[in-house]
């Protein structure tokens, strides 16, 4: 059986959305283009991970990338072949399926480095690992300034191959933050001090989406979008990149109510109609991803006019209001983030959902239930 509330997958406009990231990125002919690691962490932002990654590899991504072990190995076992790339911290993780699973590992702590050395050699194997380099995030990586005290150790292992070196942007979507450049400049000067260390012509990267967008200097050797993926421009950017959205999430009208003056809806009575209206139910709610705060701020699209959400959104429904859209009744479409009908441009983006209530797209799509049934189209 099929519940009402659909996300809809578009894996042809993700196929579409990488390639177009390829051909940006490959705009600058007095370089060498940056090779692609397609991020797929929180199951592909809520897409779906296996079918996702699966679609990129064939579209031709040579490296994907995820938050830790275990979603890599959702990936190896739903058939993937190229490498992936494990972000995440390692201390405290089961390293078995870094040998097991054939999967290059991220070394962001001297800790991490301890660990992963002891299971290589253990396994008696020699393992691929991207080094990461802490330039002002203040999360995980070896500190910039640090780097000819921490890292000779990890250098030196026989069973340990460096393949790339890398950071992250903490403002990256933040346009007039001197932060961004102040970073750029300790990778620079990070990636120098590796050479003083023997560490010489290995890869470089920084981008994630927004990075990639705002400053081609940071490009390097490979970039890593992910956002971009499924067809959302990170917030405030701006991009002429062609990107077609990948997700819709799609319900149906379960009931419609008579409201008398006075009376309210929901949990709380948060809204309490002034006049008489018609108010429509549909079974999504915060148990599938939908926030809170989209009371009285978010919308929905039924007969391709927008319908406000009022009272309170609830573990399994919302309400709206359709009082002035007509004969609206049970079974009718319900659509939460995409488009409706003929009428593109009539849509409920991502971007304005987040707004709308004071949080990051990011969010929004990483947030849809595994409740919700991804269904995947590839015409």
């Amino acid at each position: 059986m099929v519940r009402s509330t659909v996300a809809r997958i578009d894996l042809e406009a993700l196929k579409s959305n990488f390639v177009a990231i390829r051909q940006h990125v490959s705009g600058e002919s007095q370089r060498t283009p940056p090779r692609i690691i397609a991020v797929v962490k929180a199951n592909a932002y809520g897409h779906g991970a296996p079918r996702v990654a699966l679609a990129l590899e064939e579209a031709g991504a040579e490296l994907l990338a995820c938050a830790d072990i275990e979603e890599a190995i959702v990936l190896r076992e739903a058939g993937v072949r190229v490498p992936i790339l494990v972000f995440g911290a390692l201390s405290v993780s089961d390293l078995d399926g870094l040998f097991e699973y054939s999967l290059t590992t991220t070394i962001s702590t001297p800790s991490a480095a301890r660990a992963v050395q002891a299971a290589a050699v253990r396994h008696g194997k020699t393992l691929r690992y991207h080094l990461k380099i802490d330039t002002g995030m203040n999360r995980l990586g070896f500190r910039h300034d640090n780097l000819r005290r921490t890292l000779p150790e990890l250098l030196a292992s026989s069973h340990l191959q460096l393949d790339a070196v890398y950071t992250h942007f903490a403002t990256a979507d933040v346009p007039d933050s001197p932060a961004f450049d102040l970073q750029r400049k300790h990778f620079e000067t990070a990636t120098a001090a590796l050479e003083d260390l023997g560490v010489r012509h290995v890869p470089r990267h920084a981008c994630n989406s927004a990075a990639l967008l705002r400053d081609s200097r940071v490009w390097y050797d490979l970039v890593r979008p992910g956002l971009l993926l499924y067809g959302i421009v990170p917030p405030p950017l701006a991009s002429t990149i062609p990107l077609q959205p990948v997700m819709s999430l799609t319900s149906r009208v379960v009931a419609v109510k008579g409201l008398r003056p006075g009376e309210g809806v929901g949990y709380g009575w948060r809204y309490q109609a002034p006049e008489p209206r018609s108010i429509a139910v549909i079974p999504a709610g915060y148990a599938d991803g939908l926030d809170l705060r989209l009371s009285g701020r978010g919308y929905v699209l039924i007969r391709g006019h927008r319908a406000p959400i009022v009272g309170a959104v609830s573990m399994d429904m919302i309400t709206v209001d359709v009082t002035d859209l007509g004969d609206v009744t049970p079974g009718d479409e319900v659509v939460i983030i995409g488009p409706q009908g003929d009428e593109s441009w009539q849509q409920i983006d991502v971007r304005e959902m987040a707004a709308a209530i004071g949080t990051i797209p990011w969010e929004i799509v990483c947030r849809v239930g595994t409740r919700i049934e991804r269904q995947y189209s590839e015409t």
